[in-house]
């Protein structure tokens, strides 16, 4: 089993995934591994960094699928006993002018952005050696589908003591309202994207009180962030900033000194930590 220090980024053979990759590589005192569905576009990305000099590592991961998820937890607890620094950024958005209907939209999003995501936490979590750092990539769409929430639901989501099933059961009440056309009505706002991040920074929330009550004494940290706006396939090339400055937030988070005990269970943007 190696002693070396290891970090994992989800769905990084492109975008911002593949500049945190980049970043860590530089600055990670460890292996980097990065991931993507589909080992073909890994491999091209993990070569297109060796040009750069850089030692990147790769493993398969589709966070659609729990047999992948744990192939790949499996790996890492043989390897390395554990893992040290997990970036969770693999998401999906439908473009404006997608013509999915909504409710296609809803299920599609919400299975990879926040059941996913979730699997992936479920699954590595446990893993994570002592002064581990976890980052959500969540995004500012979600501080303002928040504000369009209805205050019940906005009440729900900001409170400290919601429980992870409570959460799961808003996430699946959003798809199915938006499947019978309701999702209005019921206090949603109009952005299949935007509920989907409101559970990922809700989740860290969540992740991070447990690891507070259950693993007090290992430092572990785990966060929510912001990126920002970045020139991806994602967010298009209006957008204001390059994916090299959409990773500096994740991985400020990512590479938190061990001596410092915060941001915890925050949402971070810009490398602040903003009111949730």
């Amino acid at each position: 089993m190696s002693s070396v220090p290891v970090a994992v980024v989800t769905g990084s053979n492109k975008g911002i995934g593949l500049a945190i990759v980049r970043a860590l590589c530089k600055q990670f005192p460890g292996d980097v591994y990065l991931t993507s569905r589909d080992p073909a576009r890994g491999q091209a990305a993990v070569a297109e960094l060796q040009q750069e000099g850089l030692q990147p590592l790769f493993h398969q991961l589709d966070i659609d699928d729990l047999q992948s998820i744990r192939a790949l937890r499996d790996f890492l607890k043989d390897k390395y006993g554990g893992l040290n620094v997990l970036v969770n950024n693999a998401g999906i958005a439908f473009k404006v002018n997608d013509t999915a209907p909504f409710a296609v939209q809803a299920e599609v999003t919400m299975k990879t952005n926040f059941f996913g995501t979730r699997n992936v936490c479920t699954e590595l979590l446990p893993i994570m050696k002592p002064y581990g750092r976890v980052v959500n990539v969540s995004s500012m769409v979600s501080c303002k589908a928040l504000e369009r929430c209805s205050q019940q639901l906005q009440q729900k989501f900001r409170s400290d003591t919601i429980t992870e099933d409570e959460l799961v059961q808003l996430m699946n009440k959003f798809v199915e309202d938006a499947k019978k056309n309701i999702h209005e009505k019921e206090g949603w706002p109009n952005t299949a994207y935007g509920v989907s991040k409101i559970g990922v920074t809700v989740l860290s929330r969540i992740h991070a009180r447990l690891l507070n009550e259950q693993r007090k004494g290992e430092h572990i940290l785990l966060n929510a962030c912001c990126p920002g706006w970045v020139r991806t396939d994602m967010a298009g090339p209006k957008a204001t900033k390059s994916p090299e400055e959409g990773a500096e937030t994740p991985v400020y988070l990512a590479l938190l000194p061990s001596n410092v005990d915060a941001p915890h269970g925050q949402y971070v943007s810009e490398k602040t930590v903003h009111p949730w």
